[in-house]
């Protein structure tokens, strides 16, 4: 990990490829509303990928962040007195952020792994999840986000219907229109199997 050397050839390319979707502004806004979610006391990071990664490293803020999205009694990380020096345990702690978020409900498909973050291999990705975890958050609307609903996008949330008895009777019969139609139908053209048409010019 911390003996890695620089890419070189087509694995620089894919790493600049990668550098390329992180997202400054983005960085901004998640940034605010981590500060609001947390408290002060969280602190400001650099500007940049390198400020913003090292900022949330070691995994505390990850997991007070996490933890401000729950009720109290019942928050899913323990986040030790003091921050984590040794990087098993920072790695741990980013790891637990993640399980956390997970069954907050963000999907595996927005998730970051460990060493995006950690050896900074994909930010973009890190900024993906902490988006899903705040569009989630606001979604939910369970009093446990602060900051401006506008920041995230709410979710498409489920729509149940109720039919009567009468509405499921009447629909049975309507033929739907997956079951096709012999309107206008006929074998006007149609020539025997294995024989082709004739076209005469």
């Amino acid at each position: 990990m911390a003996n890695k050397g620089p890419s070189y050839g087509m694995s620089r390319e894919v790493q600049s490829k990668i550098e390329k979707k992180y997202d400054e502004e983005l960085e901004e806004r998640l940034v605010e509303w981590i500060i609001v979610q947390c408290g002060p006391d969280v602190g400001r990071p650099d500007r940049g990928r390198l400020g913003f990664q090292v900022w949330l490293k070691n995994g505390m803020i990850l997991s007070k962040l996490v933890n401000s999205l729950y009720p109290d009694g019942s928050k899913p990380v323990k986040v030790p007195e003091n921050p984590p020096s040794m990087v098993f345990k920072q790695m741990e702690q980013v790891a637990q952020f993640l399980k956390a978020a997970e069954d907050y409900g963000v999907t595996k498909t927005d998730m970051f792994q460990t060493v995006d973050l950690f050896e900074g291999k994909d930010l973009a990705a890190v900024q993906r999840t902490l988006m899903a975890l705040g569009s989630l958050a606001v979604t939910k609307n369970d009093g446990h986000y602060r900051g401006d609903p506008n920041w995230f996008m709410k979710k498409a949330q489920e729509h149940k219907r109720e039919f009567t008895e009468s509405q499921l009777q009447e629909g049975k019969h309507v033929i739907g229109l997956q079951m096709g139609s012999n309107r206008g139908a006929s074998q006007a053209g149609m020539t025997g199997y294995g024989r082709p048409r004739q076209i005469i010019s």
